[in-house]
């Protein structure tokens, strides 16, 4: 099979192409294993960080992606939950132990021997992959596999947020750049609290244009001050600035949800900037998202076929994932990028 392999550990930058494409076997499935096919993978920031060294994977090389769609074409031992032919999603999580007190709390993606698809074992970035029966998701009919991709992960770890920044019909919502994330969580807003206002702050003008267009009430730069104060703010950066800004942002009893994996170093100098009376007093909160379980992939597909929730995505082929990266850390984005496979 082919496949898009990271040997090493290297900065993205210009004409560096960090990813090569190779000649794999295919998997071989496991007891309670599924064969997928895979039709398309989202392109996610985690990528970036993966390949810079931010969150390195378990092992080199290795095959990124964890926005997964694809179709069954064999089975392990005992995998008898999807049928030949069925398509289905994989996300980031691709196991946890099932028995430790987060496990049986409800709270498997803070579970310590939690498994990330793309890091910690192969991922999308290929023509096959194999999971586990009970780490795979049923597709929608009313999706595209370009469409379905950034839902596995932009899109259910958006609803996470979302949910943990417990907003109300009629409050103000801030939110922190304008990506793959961020515009799927304006439109679950848009339909689930219709009554709310979105305020975007995003570096580019091209992402605050896409952010008015799509139903932001407001649009300014990541440092500009919001015209109204906020009752929550999702920040979906990779950056330490907007954590910043966010906190200036918020009203009294405020909460800033802060949803990445990484933050990059290179800026980290303005966290010194936090002023206690400025940013924090006030009972202000920051809470960060740390993962998705497959309750949240679950309950996030079922409202998004509701809604329905269609996301904005460029398509690439496999071949051409560097640049599709390189895109990415340069802030060259309208929605979701994602991999044609096959």
């Amino acid at each position: 099979m082919k496949a898009a392999i990271l040997e090493k550990i290297a900065t993205i930058s210009g004409k560096r192409q960090p990813l090569k494409i190779v000649d794999l076997p295919l998997p071989q499935v496991k007891a309670g294993e599924i064969l997928v096919k895979i039709s398309a993978c989202g392109v996610c920031h985690t990528e970036l960080d993966e390949i810079e060294g931010r969150t390195p994977p378990a092992r080199l090389p290795c095959i990124p992606g964890h926005q997964i769609i694809g179709t069954v074409v064999d089975h392990g031992e005992g995998a008898a939950k999807f049928a030949t032919g069925d398509r289905v999603g994989i996300g980031w999580i691709n196991s946890a132990c099932g028995h430790c007190d987060y496990c049986l709390a409800g709270q498997e993606n803070l579970c310590p021997d939690f498994q990330a698809t793309g890091r910690d074992t192969p991922g999308g970035y290929a023509e096959f992959v194999a999971v586990a029966e009970n780490f795979a998701f049923a597709i929608p009919n009313i999706f595209t596999n370009a469409q379905a991709a950034p839902l596995l992960c932009a899109g259910a770890v958006g609803f996470r947020s979302l949910r943990l920044a417990d907003l109300k019909n009629g409050r103000r919502l801030g939110l922190t750049g304008f990506g793959a994330c961020a515009h799927l969580i304006l439109k679950m807003v848009r339909y689930c609290y219709p009554q709310a206002e979105v305020f975007v702050f995003a570096r580019q003008e091209n992402e605050r244009r896409f952010a008015r267009e799509t139903g932001a009430v407001w649009a300014g730069d990541i440092g500009e001050t919001c015209p109204q104060k906020l009752h929550a703010v999702i920040d979906t950066t990779p950056a330490w600035k907007p954590v910043v800004e966010a906190l200036k942002n918020l009203a009294p009893g405020g909460r800033l949800v802060i949803n990445a994996i990484r933050k990059e170093d290179h800026d980290k100098h303005y966290i010194l900037q936090l002023d206690y009376p400025e940013h924090l007093w006030m009972e202000k909160e920051i809470k960060s998202v740390a993962n998705v379980s497959r309750q949240d992939i679950e309950e996030f597909l079922t409202l998004a076929a509701q809604i329905p929730l269609l996301p904005e995505v460029e398509e690439y082929p496999l071949v051409e994932a560097n640049r599709a990266l390189t895109e990415l850390k340069a802030g060259n984005i309208r929605g979701a990028k994602v991999l044609k496979i096959s």
